[in-house]
């Protein structure tokens, strides 16, 4: 097998990640976490089933990877070191956990699959002889049609929030107070000098507001010119106006 190398972030997909929490929270499907990091830590951007022995050109990132272990040899074992090298390669590749179907092929779930994942921090799921790989794979596109949902909710439910408060008696502050609510933090509005108008919410460190002020200065509009006046032009300007010497002949 190749040697690894760490893969970019996984590309993210047009829906809301599902927490490994949720997944293994359906009872229906029975999965039980076995080796890797805490199911609180881990997120799943989609499902794939492969059973080549290096699944690595075959993964995205981010995700759930689905085996029964088809591509494990006959001679592998503790002494070996292919389950090593195949979690490696998921690992390398981004992947977030691995689900291991017991039956038909195995009975149980290699113990030396188990120490490989937990060496190098892969989830690893026990998938029960009654559940089927497509049924996992639906169980995850519910919960992410499901936090979706919840997204467009959210959205919806703070755009009519903040419509609102714009249209209160006192609608800058109001909407001031929406944002901060919302968004868990601190709401400003400067003027165009980069002083400040009005705020809510809990404010930062000194710091982080010295860096808001100086951004202020970044993105302030530039001063109209007054009317009437052009701006000057250098020179070597080839656009800039020029007068004509007098008596010479107007340029065709």
């Amino acid at each position: 097998m190749e040697g690894t190398h760490t893969m970019p972030d996984p590309a993210v997909p047009p829906t809301p990640p599902v927490p490994l929490t949720a997944l293994l929270a359906r009872e229906d499907l029975g999965l039980r976490q076995l080796a890797g990091p805490p199911a609180e830590d881990v997120v799943l951007h989609w499902v794939h089933t492969s059973e080549m022995a290096d699944p690595y050109p075959y993964l995205l990132g981010g995700e759930l990877l689905l085996s029964a272990g088809v591509h494990i040899p006959e001679a592998a074992g503790p002494g070996t070191s292919y389950f090593d090298d195949y979690v490696s390669r998921i690992v390398a590749a981004g992947g977030a956990a691995l689900g291991f179907g017991v039956a038909p092929v195995h009975d149980t779930v290699p113990q030396a699959l188990v120490a490989a994942c937990a060496s190098h921090g892969l989830p690893l799921l026990e998938v029960p002889p009654r559940t089927t790989f497509s049924g996992v794979a639906r169980a995850v596109w519910q919960l992410m049609a499901r936090a979706r949902l919840a997204e467009l909710r959210r959205v919806t439910e703070a755009q009519q929030s903040l419509a609102t408060a714009a249209s209160r008696p006192d609608p800058v502050p109001s909407v001031l107070r929406q944002l901060a609510q919302r968004l868990g933090g601190w709401a400003v509005l400067y003027g165009p000098e980069g002083t400040e108008i009005a705020s809510a919410g809990r404010k930062p460190g000194e710091e982080a507001r010295a860096a808001l002020t100086r951004l202020t200065e970044v993105v302030r509009p530039s001063r109209p010119t007054q009317a009437g006046s052009a701006a000057p032009h250098s020179g070597s300007d080839p656009g800039a106006p020029r007068q004509a010497e007098p008596g010479a002949p107007p340029r065709s």
